[in-house]
Parts: C-alpha cells; structure tokens; sequence
C-alpha cells in the first residue's frame, strides 16, 4: 500500500493531472523510516531534474525548486541525482526550499566517472527496471549488450533488453534470439515505436520507476514519447556513416507515465565504466559462473588449469570463446576499478597519520620550541 500525502498538488511535468508522491513511488515503508525527519520539520519529496546545487524536487507540499546543502564530509549522500528521495526544508518568507538530505538508496545505477578517478557516477537512483536498448537499425555489439547488462544488474534492479526500430531489420526474430544468447536471465522484448511494434507489450513489463539507458541513436526519446503517450523527450536524426545519434537528451529527468510508474530519460551514454561491479557480472555471465562450480580448482582462472569445466564447455560448443574473452574482459577492467578505490580508501586513513607527522616536523622546526 501507497502512502498518500494529505496535500494533493500537480507535479511539475504533468499539470493535467493530479499527482501524489505515491505517482512517483513514495510508500509506507519509507513514510514510517521518514517520521525523524518530520519531527525535524521536514517533509519528503523526490528530485526529477538534478543540477549542480540545485534541485526541481515533487515534495509533498508540491514542486519546488531547491538549493542542496553542501556535504559536510566524503561521500556523496548530500549529492542528488536523479531518482532520489530527499528531505526538504520547505521555503519561508526568508530562505529558499533547501534539499537537507538524501534518503537511503534502495537501487542505484552506478558507472565509473569518465575522470577515470575512482569515485563511481550515480547516473540513476531507486530504479526499478532498467532498460536497455539496442537499436537494430546497426549491427548488434555483444560486448556493449553484455557490459551494460552487468552496470543494470548490479544496479539491483530488474534489467530488460528492449530492441529498438525492429522496422529497419530484415529478421528481427533472429536477433532477438541471438541478444537472447548473450542475456541469460533477461526478458528480451523487440519493438519499433514508429509503427508501435510491441509496445503494449513493453509497457506491460516495464513497472515502477523506468530507466531507459543505452548510446545516442538507440531510440530512448522515441520509444519515451510512445510510452509517455506524448512528444516529451526530444529525437534527434542518425549519422548515415556510423549509426551514431546526437545527445538530444541534455540532462536526466522523471517523467510520470500515463499508466503508473515513472520514466527517466538519459543523455546517450558515450562510454560505460564498470565500477564495483562484481554481483552484476556473476549475473551477466551466469552460465560461466554456474559451469566454473565444476571446475576441479576452486581458484580456476580458466586458461589453462586441468580439469577446467569452462574451457571444456568451449570444446564442446556450449560456450563461445567470445563470451569467456568478454568475461575476462570486464573482470580486469572491474578490479583495476576496485584497486583504485581502495588505493584512494588507504590515502584517506593514512592523510590523519601524514598530518600528525608533519605537525610534529613544525614543532620540532619551531624556533620558539625549548631545547
């Protein structure tokens, strides 16, 4: 059951309707955890467009455009992004709205930043299915498929392949089956929103808060629109040459759906680093992981141990080299993301020791200290 605030206000992105929290996913196990907060004289609301240190926040008392506090320590939990659920101070006749904190995430979609530092991007947050599009219009890119297949999974959140403009293939069964191959455990649904190809379908599966994540040029804006019900989201033409799109989505925002649940859009994602990404590759990978049970070494890295039930799968067909290539892959590019993290965690705990050391250097240095 929905909680449901007493205060009904339209929301920002749909003023012929009136919209509650419930709209955009707010429930009673978040208003009982929340009552510390109201005591506080805060109330709920939920960020549907994030910039640098401000908000567009559906709070409960109704839109507001709020000022975010800045974080008084590491971390980015007074960092929000899109999707979050955040405590608001709400206006008065001397200060603006103000975003005091982030609540708990339960699901966040997470990428290394392109700094190739070693803090994560939250590119979404309490998603509930993510989807991820492959424009069939170009040749399919397992890899791609694969990788952002491992980011959803590990989101926490329930991924769905969605094969965009199935108009413009010769044989969209097949490719379906051959993405099918490469995404064990995910619905794999084919449609083309120009001519509204699977889209009831589509809606039907997606439920709770959408994210559609995928390249410029896959057709999220388009297939939005279809599920929105309306030309929200603006499309943009595709390069001739290569298939590749323009980011005509700038910034990431949560649209409510006409029939429940939200939608939020993504800038084109140029290049998707793995960071921590450990549970979402043993999912993406599933059936390698499930055969290396049968390894005769528990530390198998399957290459050339004895014995290795990876490799023999290869052998007899089961499992393609490319995939096990894909897995070794990604496996490297996520450690060498978790060795930086943890190189920057051994930096922060030892920056006390180096400042109490250096503080001791000065005073002995001092010209004042007694011999």
């Amino acid at each position: 059951m929905f909680y449901l605030p007493s205060s009904r206000q339209p929301a920002l992105s749909s003023p012929a309707r009136v919209l509650t929290l419930a709209d955009y996913g707010w429930d009673a196990e978040r208003e009982r955890s929340f009552t510390p907060s109201r005591v506080d004289g805060l109330v709920p609301g939920r960020v549907v467009r994030a910039e640098r240190g401000l908000c567009d926040v559906v709070a409960e008392t109704g839109p507001v455009r709020a000022a975010v506090v800045p974080a008084s320590g590491p971390g980015d939990r007074l960092t929000p992004c899109t999707g979050d659920w955040v405590a608001v101070r709400p206006a008065t006749a001397v200060a603006s709205a103000t975003v005091m904190k982030v609540l708990e995430r339960r699901t966040a979609v997470v990428r290394s930043t392109a700094s190739r530092t070693s803090h994560g991007q939250v590119l979404a947050a309490n998603v509930d299915t993510v989807a991820v599009t492959v424009s069939l219009a170009d040749p399919l890119r397992h890899g791609r498929i694969e990788r952002m297949l491992a980011l959803a999974w590990d989101s926490g959140a329930t991924p769905v392949v969605v094969l965009t403009k199935a108009d413009r293939c010769a044989d969209p069964g097949s490719a379906a089956s051959e993405v099918a191959a490469v995404a064990p455990g995910v619905e794999v649904l084919v449609t083309s929103a120009a001519i509204g190809e699977g889209m009831d379908v589509l809606a039907a599966v997606l439920s709770g808060t959408v994210v559609l994540l995928g390249p410029s040029g896959a057709g999220k804006s388009t297939l939005g629109n279809r599920l929105l019900g309306e030309n929200r989201l603006a499309t943009g033409a595709v390069r001739e040459s290569d298939g590749k799109g323009r980011h005509t989505t700038a910034w990431r925002e949560l649209l409510p759906l006409p029939h429940g649940g939200v939608l939020l859009d993504t800038p084109g994602l140029r290049g998707v680093g793995l960071h921590d990404a450990d549970e979402g590759l043993d999912q993406t990978f599933s059936e390698i992981t499930e055969l290396a049970r049968d390894c005769r070494f528990a530390d198998c890295a399957h290459t050339a141990e004895r014995d290795c039930a990876v490799r023999s799968a290869i052998e007899d067909g089961h499992l393609t080299r490319r995939r096990l290539d894909s897995y070794h892959r990604l496996l490297r590019e996520n450690a060498y993301a978790a060795s930086r993290t943890d190189a920057r965690l051994r930096a922060e705990q030892e920056r006390p020791m180096k400042d109490i050391a250096r503080l001791r250097r000065a005073i002995n240095r001092s010209p004042h200290r007694k011999a």
